[in-house]
């Protein structure tokens, strides 16, 4: 019989720690079924990328994972997470699962807490309030999962967790899945490139923390000819699109909402550009390098310990629009150097962040956690 897990999100949109969740869902396969909650129920769009044959439910009217501290709501949550063989709570917006364990733990069965980055709430200062009801809450966690070295050493740090609870597990792709050819019916906005036009992603949630507006501004100031298409959701999208047409690149700037399978449509641009304030371990910029593009990224996190040494040079020592610009600008006049620079992130992310060995890592640490091991793979 399969295992049945429960997934608890702080929103299950395409973005975060989410594509990594999906990823994990699909490799598991028929060995496991899953129970998905979103702490924001109307942000779901990761489910599209979960493959047809996974079993999987979004759960009816689940008790809410969001709100005042209340002995009653964690009893409920509790509760509830008594059905599953596993639970996996992911981000600030379900710790309250792992608390509901700490408060009513009798029964349960191992939570493993996965920490993929900090959210607006905590965007360049971390909150002593939330670094205080992790220490209380994670205690009843069998382990915490972060994807980035910075994570692991706030872990540490602030949240005051032993080196035995903490696990560091990179994020991983298929290359070879990034390197069939792309569709291009996916994203009509880029059937047709100008002479010397070079088309730009950025796979990001429409926030507050990710400043997309800087990286508008960044555009719109270059030299070249450009296509930016910024895939993802969120309430930032009319602040995006203002300011695109402050700048009067809003017929350049297209926002088609998020997209599943980046495999499938990374292979049309030219260049991966972010612009957030806070990053740890982008997904996206390992999907960019199986792709072979070159990376435009703030300095941020484990980005510099992701890329190839050539691409080092087109990392963001300050976050503003000016140096954004001047890396963009000659990356879109010289095709031979983003070529270079793709090839040599493509053949980093083979040897180093594999999704066969994050897969493993993970179905390893949860069989552990049940006491099953070797029960996902």
């Amino acid at each position: 019989m399969s295992i049945h897990i429960l997934h608890l999100h702080s929103s299950f949109a395409m973005d975060g720690g989410e594509p990594r969740s999906v990823q994990l869902m699909n490799a598991f396969g028929d060995r496991a079924r899953h129970t998905i909650v979103s702490a924001l129920p109307d942000q779901l769009s990761a489910r599209d990328a979960i493959e047809g044959e996974i079993k999987y439910e979004i759960a009816l009217d689940p008790p809410p994972l969001v709100g005042k501290p209340s002995v009653k709501r964690y009893e409920a949550i509790a509760r509830f997470m008594r059905r599953f063989d596993l639970v996996l709570t992911h981000g600030w917006g379900a710790i309250d699962g792992v608390m509901a364990a700490r408060v009513f733990g009798k029964g349960l069965p191992p939570i493993v807490h996965h920490e993929d980055g900090l959210d607006g709430g905590e965007t360049g200062k971390l909150s002593t309030m939330r670094n205080m009801y992790r220490r209380m809450a994670l205690p009843a966690a069998n382990a915490l999962v972060v994807p980035s070295a910075r994570l692991e050493q706030v872990a540490v740090r602030f949240w005051k967790q032993p080196a035995e609870r903490i696990v560091h597990i990179p994020g991983g792709v298929s290359v070879a899945r990034f390197a069939q050819a792309p569709d291009p019916t996916l994203l009509p906005m880029l059937a047709k490139r100008r002479k010397g036009e070079v088309f730009i992603a950025c796979i990001a949630g429409l926030r507050p923390e990710e400043d997309l507006p800087l990286l508008v501004r960044a555009v719109g100031g270059m030299t070249s000819r450009f296509k930016l298409v910024i895939l993802g959701e969120g309430p930032e999208r009319q602040a995006i699109l203002d300011q695109a047409e402050a700048m009067a690149v809003d017929d350049q700037i297209f926002l088609p909402g998020a997209l599943p399978h980046p495999h499938r449509y990374l292979g049309l641009f030219d260049m991966l550009a972010l612009s957030g304030k806070t990053v740890e371990a982008p997904v996206s910029v390992l999907q960019a390098m199986a792709a072979g593009l070159t990376i435009v990224a703030p300095r941020l996190g484990d980005i510099p310990a992701m890329v190839s040494e050539p691409n080092q040079r087109y990392l963001l020592p300050e976050r503003t629009e000016v140096t954004m610009r001047d890396r963009l600008d000659p990356l879109a006049q010289y095709p031979d150097e983003r070529r270079r620079v793709g090839e040599a992130n493509r053949s980093r992310v083979a040897a180093l962040f594999s999704a066969e060995a994050m897969v493993e890592a993970h179905a390893r640490l949860y069989g552990q956690a049940m006491g099953r091991p070797g029960v996902l793979g």
